[in-house]
């Protein structure tokens, strides 16, 4: 077991040891070498070749699917299914679960395809075959008790569907592979023999099927080779039991351990943050990580009064650090516990012109579910809205299907009539049951459309999310990525919340808040992957990369640790293995970030420091300790100095402002801007680069450039007093001064 710290050199190691087998003599094809992400395995063998040659060409090598989708195409016949099976995506799974619900009659938001998918996978992955999950009682006392008794049928139905079809889903690989394995002695002894060498990475990683597999294809030989880290182990959520690391030396009495404890990649003063970090945690494999390199920063922490204001001293340090130390773009990462916290970045980013990308998910507003709500909203002030409405008519689902929505735009377009003037008088166009269904939607998008002329945007925006059903829809899906969707709605509804209390703007309805928005995502090309870009991602996407400055914002408690792994020591001590991977991905420098407020499901908190600041060691922190408020043990929490450091200061900067009651945004306004007399919005459609206009509350100005197609022009205007703004000329009021 090679025990591999964060940045020693693991994948350098599996390389040459895989080499020097086949150097001395082991034939190629008897070499098992198992990885959990293709990106590595492609890696590897392109290493190897380096050193070997064409002889890596004959190692089985790659991810535990691939390996074993290509053994079961070999195998199939002996389980009974074809050599050349389908096997099925996410998209095919759930589609198939969507069928059987429809057949059996159920409730497709009680028994969401989300939640089935999710319950079968993680029973397939523990092994636990349908006919097991039916006669287990824990579980079906569960299933009953949440009021889905039914879900050992739909798993059997399921079963039964793929294997009429041909068909495996991604967990099958897996699952048959041991019901293969168990069922068939002489397949078992055929692989026994001709895998003699298997090396598995990521070990920690590896699930309780993974880990069976594991052990029987060694359990001849008993010539494997694990490498992990069991301070790295993040993923069980996944079904990754760190157990499978931390008890490797019991399944095989004999083994011998080595530990690779130089990091190569960080700082000194990194390396002992991590190191101080890890060091709560009771269940882990002892090494001492170090590096030779040079000691480096301190490792700095920002305070921030909210999550707009840490968003804001973020994009500030990355500008300065870039500006004054020539970076490039791609030289910083923002890190950050769940998906939901890239809006007051990626705002703050767009603010200050910095390129960004995000790295393993989609841009917050490019989300479905953001999309989804956004869609209601364009819907409430533009009923002709053809694509909101083809996108939200039926979801979440009314009974109004294709047909009926094709029937509506053939109908509108045969009496040239608008799509919405039809949906309001839809027994013209349609029978019944389906008009009795359109015509409770048309009512609902009129009663949004009152709501935003008396109420506020947060008001406003909470009562469509909501009365449209989508809210509820998504707090009743309890899958990970059902958690995620409905926490980035509430993300969304606490940034129009934010608005709606700012003091530097007049008009604040919904309406004004949508062009906002319609600016930040309007016309967005797609990236070059190899741009230029600062790297925005979770900390789960950032396993395995390395940046030379790293940024890891949101440490309160309940964020990070999250609030659900405050039960069990187990859930905390990953949590805490979460951080570690965070901190090691830097090279260069490190900053922690962590707000004193945040808005959740629209009220704002108050925010306590994570646990894992105090965790420190304060010698490596660029942080003074020594002004600690009486009402708090923890010196992060300090209502009266301000920990952290403005960019461009020399060292720790200290202020002593009394932090507001609320968070406020600071004006961008200078002075106020008087309008000229007698001011009056020009007609703006033939506005030209050159001319000078007059904004009633931004001043006089220069148009730079415009872009875009009618109706939806952006002009770029610099403004004596503000400097440059992008505005949407339909919503703009420009008074244009001269015509050069």
């Amino acid at each position: 077991m090679i025990i591999a710290g964060a940045g020693s050199g693991k994948t350098r190691v599996i390389t040459y040891r895989v080499a020097h087998l086949i150097r001395s003599g082991v034939d190629a094809f008897n070499i098992l070498v198992l990885t959990f992400t293709n990106k590595a395995a492609r890696e590897m063998r392109d290493r190897i070749t380096s050193v070997v040659g064409t002889e890596a060409k004959n190692i089985w090598m790659g991810t535990f699917h691939s390996v074993f989708a290509k053994l079961l195409r070999v195998e199939a016949d002996k389980i009974g299914y074809p050599n050349n099976f389908t096997i099925y995506d996410t998209d095919d799974s759930k589609s198939v679960l969507r069928a059987i619900l429809k057949e059996m009659n159920l409730d497709d938001k009680l028994y969401s395809p989300n939640f089935v998918s999710n319950r079968i996978s993680a029973a397939k992955n523990n092994l636990v075959s349908w006919q097991e999950y039916q006669k287990n009682e824990q579980i079906q006392a569960d299933d009953f008790s949440s009021g889905r008794g039914q879900l050992g049928v739909i798993y059997q139905n399921y079963v039964a569907r793929c294997f009429r079809a041909g068909a495996m889903d991604f967990d099958d690989l897996l699952f048959k592979t041991n019901e293969l394995l168990k069922n068939h002695p002489e397949v078992l002894n055929k692989y026994q023999h001709k895998f003699k060498y298997l090396m598995v990475d990521e070990y920690q990683d590896t699930n309780f099927s993974q880990y069976l597999i594991v052990k029987k294809l060694a359990a001849v030989n008993e010539n494997i080779c694990v490498v992990g880290d069991d301070a790295q182990s993040i993923y069980a959520f996944r079904g990754a039991n760190i157990q499978n690391i931390l008890n490797f030396e019991k399944d095989y009495p004999d083994l011998h351990i080595f530990k690779l404890e130089q990091n190569y990649r960080s700082t000194q003063n990194i390396v002992n943050i991590a190191n101080s970090i890890i060091a709560n945690n009771k269940d882990q494999l002892k090494k001492n990580v170090f590096s030779e390199k040079e000691t480096g920063d301190k490792i700095k922490v920002m305070r921030a009064f909210s999550d707009n204001e840490e968003g804001k001293l973020v994009a500030e340090s990355i500008m300065f650090e870039r500006t004054t130390k020539g970076l490039k773009w791609h030289d910083f990462a923002i890190l950050y516990r769940t998906n939901a916290q890239s809006r007051s970045m990626e705002e703050a980013l767009r603010k200050t012109g910095t390129p960004y990308k995000i790295y393993g998910g989609l841009s917050f507003y490019q989300r479905k579910e953001i999309k989804d709500l956004i869609a209601y909203f364009r819907l409430t002030f533009n009923p002709n809205d053809e694509e909101a409405l083809k996108r939200v008519i039926n979801y979440p689902r009314r009974g109004i299907g294709d047909t009926t929505v094709d029937r509506i735009i053939l109908s509108a377009s045969q009496n040239q009539i608008s799509v919405w003037e039809a949906i309001i008088n839809p027994s013209k166009y349609l029978d019944g049951r389906s008009s009795a269904a359109v015509s409770v939607f048309a009512t609902t998008i009129q009663s949004f459309q009152v709501i935003t002329n008396t109420q506020t945007a947060y008001e406003a925006a909470l009562h469509i999310a909501q009365h449209s059903g989508l809210l509820k829809d998504l707090y009743e899906d309890k899958s990970v990525e059902g958690l995620n969707r409905y926490e980035n709605i509430q993300e969304l509804l606490n940034g129009i919340k934010e608005f709606s209390e700012r003091e530097d703007i007049e008009e604040k309805g919904l309406d004004i808040f949508m062009q906002d928005i319609a600016l930040l995502t309007n016309d967005d090309k797609d990236k070059d992957p190899n741009a230029d870009t600062v790297s925005l991602m979770t900390i789960h996407s950032s396993k395995g990369l390395e940046f030379p400055h790293v940024f890891v914002v949101g440490l309160e408690e309940n964020l990070f640790p999250s609030q659900m792994s405050l039960n069990a020591r187990s859930d905390l001590e990953e949590e805490r293995r979460l951080f570690y991977v965070a901190c090691t991905r830097a090279e260069t420098k490190l900053t922690l970030s962590y707000a004193t407020s945040r808005f959740k499901f629209g009220t704002l908190i108050n925010c306590e420091p994570s646990r894992f600041l105090d965790e420190i060691d304060a010698r490596y922190l660029d942080l003074d300790l020594t002004a600690k408020p009486a009402s708090s043990n923890n010196p992060f929490f300090d209502d009266e100095r301000t920990a952290w450091s403005r960019p461009g200061g020399g060292g720790d900067t200290f202020s002593k402002p009394k932090p507001p009651a609320t968070p406020k945004t600071t004006s961008i306004l200078a002075k106020a801007h008087v309008p000229s007399p007698g001011f009056a919005p020009s007609d703006t459609s033939d506005l030209q680069v050159g001319m000078e206009v007059e904004h009633e509350r931004f001043g006089f100005g220069k148009v730079i450039n415009l872009e875009g197609k009618k109706p939806d022009v952006k002009a770029t205007i610099f403004f004596k007093e503000i400097g440059q703004k992008q505005l949407l000329l339909k919503f703009a009021k420009l008074k244009i001064m001269n015509g050069h």
